[in-house]
């Protein structure tokens, strides 16, 4: 195999998930402008921010079941089309509450992204290969995060806020005629050889097409696992991504203009353990390590790295503590890529985008849940003149996550392999009723 088909697949996915955080990004960079003029109150932004949140959560579980039925070419080029209609119509909004309009429908669509991506890496790759195609994938995250900043003030200084939305909105578009043009499944993609479509299958049990209902899922320890290791660990990386600024404002006195360079660092730090955590995990087992034992090794791998986090209160050098996070930010990723692919392991295709809707849901109630704790422990040692005491005790919080979750995880699936409906299948609860073409 030549030029492997399946890595030019990695690279739509890959442009997906930097738009859609390049999507997400544009308006907290553009409220300085906004709220000007719209007169908006740190409440009115706030309220913007839930209702994403809110709808994301919401889509979650919606467009996870969906692409799950329709299928990943379908089911993907929706989820894109809402988001990037909803990015377009940010330009349009002329009060609050018709931004908070395109905020949830943009938190509906941009749901879709990871249950559809992780979907399609079940279809295109064998378990060995799938940890470092997510990886691959998920450092969109981080280059929609760097993009969003180099681009949209420029937009908004040159042309106005609104074509800030709409070129960043344009560009899911563009996406949708490559996904149109060069996405299928394996087995009916030209493009794929013989000798590649054996080499992607090479590792496919018997299956069941059918769809299964959530409470069946939501039966299996596999499931649980999974929704316990995102409840528990993303609600850490939306603080890395909302409070990071701030910290650094408060802690080392930097101006808007200084911020750049740190955080410029941190988010590429997150390229490096998205990519690194899935080539990690995809090497052990080529070496022969079974599936699970790689996935948990690099995930308890991870969730060590980020415990030097713990030690903030004793750091007053800004590059250092630029280390430390760079490296915690970079093991969450690791961790990701690791977490995510557990689903396309235990799960037959049918079913990963329903999985992955289920923890992601999971994952974002627990982002809602974390910045409400974040603000009572801020405010009250705010009034007590200690704010550094209170990121620190955060910052314990965020350094124990991971060994804890991995700790759940390991406690719910029993330490060993979860059981997946694929092994199942001959579970009458987990197959639909047999009719037989004798009997009609």
């Amino acid at each position: 195999m030549t030029h492997p088909y399946r890595w030019k697949i990695c690279a739509l996915l890959f442009f997906a998930t930097t738009i859609n955080y390049l999507d997400r990004q544009v308006l907290g960079l553009l409220k300085p402008v906004l709220e000007l003029q719209f007169h908006w109150s740190e409440t009115d932004y706030s309220y913007l921010v839930v209702v994403f949140q809110a709808c994301y959560a919401a889509g979650l579980l919606i467009f996870g079941r969906l692409i799950d039925r329709l299928g990943t070419k379908l089911g993907y080029g929706l989820c894109l089309a809402v988001w990037s209609l909803a990015a377009v119509g940010h330009a349009a909004a002329q009060s609050t509450f018709s931004f908070m309009i395109m905020r949830a429908l943009l938190g509906l669509g941009e749901s879709g992204n990871f249950p559809a991506a992780i979907k399609a890496v079940s279809e295109w790759f064998p378990k060995k290969e799938r940890a470092l195609a997510v990886g691959i994938l998920t450092a969109g995250t981080s280059i929609g995060a760097i993009l969003a900043p180099a681009c949209v003030p420029w937009l908004a200084s040159h042309y106005g806020w609104q074509a800030a939305f709409v070129v960043t909105g344009l560009t899911g578009f563009v996406w949708l005629i490559f996904w149109k043009l060069f996405y299928d499944k394996p087995g009916a993609h030209p493009r794929v050889s013989i000798t590649e479509l054996a080499y992607i299958n090479q590792d496919v049990n018997a299956e069941p097409e059918h769809a299964v209902k959530w409470r069946t899922l939501l039966t299996l320890r596999a499931t649980w696992a999974f929704i316990a290791g995102k409840f528990l660990t993303d609600p850490i990386w939306w603080f890395m991504l909302f409070w990071l600024p701030s910290y650094f404002t408060s802690r080392f006195g930097l101006s808007l203009a200084d911020l750049a360079l740190p955080l410029m660092i941190v988010y590429c730090a997150t390229s490096v353990g998205s990519v690194a955590g899935g080539w990690l995990s995809s090497r052990l087992i080529g070496a022969g390590w079974p599936v699970q034992r790689a996935r948990r090794a690099v995930m308890l791998c991870m969730a060590v790295l980020v415990t030097p986090l713990a030690a903030s209160s004793y750091i007053d050098n800004l590059w250092t503590m630029v280390a430390l996070l760079s490296l915690a930010a970079a093991a969450h990723q690791g961790w990701s890529a690791n977490i995510f692919t557990t689903v396309a392991d235990n799960f037959p295709r049918s079913q990963v985008a329903s999985v992955m809707g289920i923890g992601s849901t999971a994952g974002s109630v627990g982002g809602m849940i974390f910045p409400l704790i974040i603000g009572l422990v801020l405010d009250h040692y705010k009034a007590l003149e200690q704010l550094n005491l209170g990121y620190n005790i955060l910052f314990i919080l965020c350094a124990s996550a991971y060994l804890v979750a991995w700790v759940t995880m390991r406690v719910i699936d029993g330490g060993s392999a979860p059981t997946s409906i694929a092994t199942q299948a001959s579970d009458s609860r987990f197959t639909p009723q047999q009719t037989s073409k004798t009997s009609r």
